[in-house]
C-alpha cells in the first residue's frame, strides 16, 4: 500500500482558502486532509472517466468492437451490483431502475436498453408479478459478459488488495463505507449549516453578473 503523502504546505491562494475555512469553523487540519483527498479524487475521476479498468477487461476478452463502456454500465445495471446494499429498489428491473442505478436521464437509459436488445445483450419480459409492466433482463450472452467482467474486476482489485496488511484493510474498509456517504445530505447541510458564507459568495457571483 502507497505510503500517504506528508500535509501540503498551506500558502498562497490554498492559505487564502484555508482561512475562509477556519472563519466558517473549519481548522487547517481538516482543511489539509479535505485538500489531500480531493487531489486523490481528482485523479481517481479521470481514471473512472477513461474506464481504464472496464477498457482492460472488454480488451481482454476481445469484446471491446462488441460492446462499448456506456453499454457496459447498462449490463451491470441490469444485473445489479452484487454488494451494493443501499440499492432499495425491488429485483425486477425496468428503465427507469436502469436510470435510477446510473443516474442517467431515462430516455438515454430508454435508448441504451434499445442498444443492447438489438445486439442480442439482453431482452425485453413481462414482469411476473405486474403484466402491465415491461422489464429489462440479461439475456445469455449479456448474462456471460457480466460474469466474466465482474470476475475481472475483482482478480485485478483482490490482487491490488492481497499486498495489503489485515490492519489496513480493517481500517481502510469501514472508513471508505463511511466516507462515500458524505454527499448524501450535502446540499441540505450547506445550505443550512454555512447559510451565511453562502450569502456572503452568492453577493459576490452577483457583483460580478452585474460588471459583466
Amino acid at each position: 500500500m502507497p505510503e500517504p503523502q506528508e500535509g501540503i504546505a498551506i500558502t498562497g491562494c490554498t492559505k487564502e482558502l484555508a482561512d475562509f475555512l477556519e472563519k466558517a469553523g473549519i481548522d487547517h487540519r481538516s482543511t489539509e486532509a479535505a485538500l489531500d483527498i480531493d487531489s486523490s479524487l481528482q485523479q481517481w475521476r479521470r481514471r473512472i472517466g477513461k474506464r481504464e479498468l472496464g477498457t482492460a477487461a472488454l480488451d481482454a476478452f476481445g469484446i471491446s468492437d462488441e460492446i462499448d463502456q456506456a453499454q457496459l454500465d447498462v449490463l451491470f445495471a441490469i444485473a445489479k451490483p452484487l454488494n451494493e446494499s443501499w440499492y432499495e429498489d425491488d429485483d425486477e428491473t425496468m428503465v427507469s431502475t436502469i436510470a435510477a442505478r446510473l443516474r442517467i436521464d431515462p430516455s438515454r437509459a430508454s435508448r441504451l436498453v434499445s442498444d443492447l436488445i438489438a445486439k442480442d445483450l439482453a431482452q425485453r419480459s413481462v414482469s411476473q408479478r405486474d403484466a402491465r409492466r415491461t422489464i429489462v433482463e440479461l439475456s445469455p450472452r449479456g448474462d456471460a459478459i457480466v460474469h466474466a467482467v465482474r470476475r475481472f474486476k475483482f482478480l485485478v482489485l483482490g490482487e491490488f488488495l492481497s499486498s495489503w496488511t489485515d490492519d489496513e484493510i480493517a481500517a481502510f474498509v469501514p472508513l471508505m463505507a463511511r466516507f462515500v456517504a458524505w454527499t448524501d445530505d450535502s446540499g441540505r447541510l450547506g445550505r443550512e449549516r454555512f447559510a451565511d458564507e453562502i450569502s456572503e459568495l452568492t453577493r459576490v457571483l452577483d457583483k460580478t453578473s452585474a460588471a459583466s
